[in-house]
C-alpha cells in the first residue's frame, strides 16, 4: 500500500520545504505550490513519503495548470519527525487535517492513494467546509480491520500478542511493513465501511482490477455507502495498486481537471 519513489525527482525544481509542528510537538514537512482555488491536497500511502511518483506528477500538473497543490509526510514518514511504528491512523488523520488548516487556502480537492484514501475521507467528515471534492486511487478505508486483521497468518498473531509488532514483508521495497497491534486497535476508532458515510461532494474512484493489495471491489464498497450521488468508480482493467504508469497518471490529472472545472 505504498507509493513508487519517481526515479527523476531529482532532475526536478521543488518548491521549498517546509514544516508544521503538530499538536503533539512533532514536526510535519510539507511542500505547497501557491496557485488558484480550488486547490489540490495530496495523502500519500502506507509507509510511502511524499516523493511519490503520483505526488510529484500531480505537483507539475498543478503547476503547469496554475493550481495550488500541497504534499507531506505523515509522521514517521519520508521528512517529518517521528518513528513509524509509533504512528496510527488517528495520528496520522491529525497530521492531515494540520496540513488542511495550516498550509492550504480556500477550497481543495483531496486526493487519497491507499491508506491515503481514508484518511481522505476521514479529513472530508471532519472539514466538509474546506473540502471541495475527492479523487481516490485503490483506497482503502477500513484496511487495518478487513485487510489486515482479518487475513493475518497465525505467526502474526503470535508475534502480535506477545511482542506488539509484526515484520511483514513488503513487494514494494526491502524494508518490511511494520504493523502493530496499537495501529490495528487504534485503527477500529476510525472505520468508516460499517455504515453511511456522510460526505456530499463529488467523489471520483480509480482503482485497479489487477491490484494484489486492496481488492478492486472496494471502490464500490465506498461507492455504495457514500452519501452523495455523484460518485463514479473508475476500474482499470489491467491496473495495479501503484496505478504509477504514465497512462494512470495521464488519467488520474484528467479526472483533476475535470473534477475542478465542475465544482470551481
Amino acid at each position: 500500500m505504498t507509493d513508487s519513489r519517481d526515479p527523476s525527482e531529482n532532475s526536478r525544481t521543488f518548491p521549498e520545504k517546509a514544516e508544521l509542528t503538530a499538536p503533539d510537538g512533532g514536526t510535519i514537512a510539507y511542500r505547497a505550490t501557491e496557485g488558484k482555488t480550488p486547490g489540490v491536497m495530496f495523502l500519500g500511502g502506507f509507509m510511502s513519503d511524499m516523493t511519490g511518483s503520483k505526488a510529484l506528477a500531480l505537483e507539475e500538473h498543478c503547476r503547469k495548470t496554475g493550481r495550488a497543490f500541497v504534499r507531506f509526510d505523515y509522521q514517521g514518514h519520508g521528512d517529518s519527525s517521528g518513528e513509524f511504528r509509533d504512528g496510527t491512523i488517528g495520528s496520522w488523520m491529525r497530521d492531515a487535517l494540520a496540513i488542511l488548516d495550516n498550509a492550504t487556502k480556500g477550497p481543495q480537492i483531496l486526493i487519497g492513494s491507499s491508506m491515503g484514501g481514508w484518511i481522505m475521507l476521514l479529513l472530508a467528515l471532519a472539514r466538509p467546509a474546506r473540502v471541495a471534492g475527492l479523487i481516490g486511487i485503490a483506497a482503502a478505508p477500513d484496511f487495518t480491520e478487513r485487510l489486515l486483521w482479518e487475513k493475518l497468518p497465525e505467526e502474526a498473531m503470535t508475534a502480535l500478542q506477545q511482542t506488539g509488532v509484526w515484520e511483514q514483508p513488503s513487494e514494494y521495497g526491502d524494508d518490511p511493513y511494520i504493523i502493530t497491534l496499537n495501529l490495528i486497535e487504534e485503527g477500529r476508532e476510525h472505520l468508516v465501511l460499517d455504515g453511511p458515510i456522510m460526505i456530499d461532494v463529488p467523489v471520483r474512484l480509480l482503482h485497479g482490477m489487477q491490484d494484489p493489495d486492496v481488492p478492486w471491489y472496494y471502490a464500490q464498497a465506498i461507492q455504495d455507502r457514500i452519501k452523495t450521488p455523484d460518485v463514479t468508480a473508475i476500474l482499470i482493467k489491467d491496473g495495479d495498486h501503484r496505478l504509477s504508469r504514465e497512462q494512470d497518471l495521464k488519467r488520474l490529472c484528467g479526472e483533476l481537471d475535470t473534477l475542478c472545472e465542475q465544482v470551481g
